[in-house]
């Protein structure tokens, strides 16, 4: 298989070297908007590089990878699919709901796959999670407890395109909520701070987020967000039930400290940021992707959840902007 992939920042970079390493792919071509950046990457990795976008899809590919900035996703994505080429990209699918709208709106007509970026799906604690749901064996679910806690902030020159904490970060903690749960998400209560860096308030945003979700059986999911956890990278999941309880994320690297005397301190170091936490995950999305290009299966995580995942954030933006709660069908569109 002959992979094509666009965008060679730090995660295009990295599914780069994962995709070379699979036996059923035969070569990897990357492009980027800066063709110096996609060279460097090429020969860093022994792989080719396309001097442009166009080249890229000149250069006979099975399917497309796509790890671009967000505002060339939607493009990607639909001359992907116009291509007739099975296309994998890193989420969002757009900047915003109209923007996704527009991708489903083009795609809908086609049968050629495209599968988004949610790599919690993929990571083995969730996956496990998951199951434990769907087979009773936590019992009814009362709550749901979930964090993305990054140990510093992004650049300050990445917030005012982020799409906000809730857009930028949160969308995979709503993601894994619905996929872990199998429920959808009725409402959501969301307050946000700023006690960090001036540019969060400069761009509209916050850097820390408490949020309530109501799901649609009953069960409450609370997330926890921040740009400033000392600790270090901190994504957990606890899923409490009437019969008992789980948490992902927990291991020898957690950034947790007990205040208890008696408790050993976990062995760390921390995970220092979302590739080190999630690597096995990463690598185990793509090997699905190659799946799907292969027409051996559908796609695990479409646009449509995208969709969803991306209602839950507008909701929870709405709700810190107002001071109320929100229901997701006001967002909807």
């Amino acid at each position: 298989m002959r992979l094509g992939l666009a965008g060679t920042g730090r995660i295009g970079t990295a599914h780069a070297e994962t995709l070379k390493g699979f036996d059923e792919v035969t070569s990897v071509v990357v492009a980027d908007v800066d063709p110096a950046r996609a060279s460097a990457a090429a020969s860093k990795l022994g792989v080719e590089a396309a001097t442009d976008l166009d080249a890229l899809f000149a250069a006979g590919l099975d399917a497309l990878v796509v790890t671009a900035a967000t505002d060339a996703h939607p493009g990607l994505i639909m001359r992907a699919v116009d291509a007739g080429l099975p296309v994998f990209c890193e989420k969002p699918v757009a900047a915003d709901i109209t923007g996704t709208l527009a991708v489903i709106d083009h795609i809908s007509s086609s049968s050629v796959p495209v599968q988004i970026g949610f790599q919690r799906r993929f990571d083995a604690g969730y996956q496990a999670a998951r199951r434990a749901v769907a087979d009773g064996s936590l019992g009814w679910l009362h709550t749901i407890r979930a964090t993305t806690l990054d140990p510093e902030p992004p650049p300050a020159a990445y917030v005012p395109h982020s799409g906000g904490l809730f857009r930028d970060c949160g969308v995979h903690d709503f993601d894994i909520i619905r996929w872990v749960t199998g429920r959808e998400v009725l409402s959501a209560y969301a307050v946000g701070a700023n006690r960090g860096a001036s540019f969060f308030v400069d761009a509209d945003d916050v850097d820390t987020a408490a949020v309530l979700l109501t799901l649609d059986d009953g069960t409450l999911a609370t997330v926890s967000l921040t740009r400033y956890n000392g600790s270090g990278y901190d994504v957990r999941l606890e899923a409490l039930g009437s019969l008992s309880g789980l948490v992902v994320g927990l291991d020898d690297r957690s950034p947790l400290v007990s205040a208890e005397p008696t408790f050993a301190p976990l062995p760390g170091p921390a995970y220092p940021g979302f590739m080190e936490r999630f690597r096995p995950a990463y690598a185990a999305e793509l090997a699905a992707f190659l799946d799907v290009a292969a027409g051996r299966c559908s796609s695990p995580a479409g646009v449509g959840d995208a969709l969803e995942a991306f209602y839950i954030a507008e909701a929870c933006e709405l709700s810190r902007r107002e001071g109320r709660p929100v229901e997701v069908a006001e967002v909807r569109r």
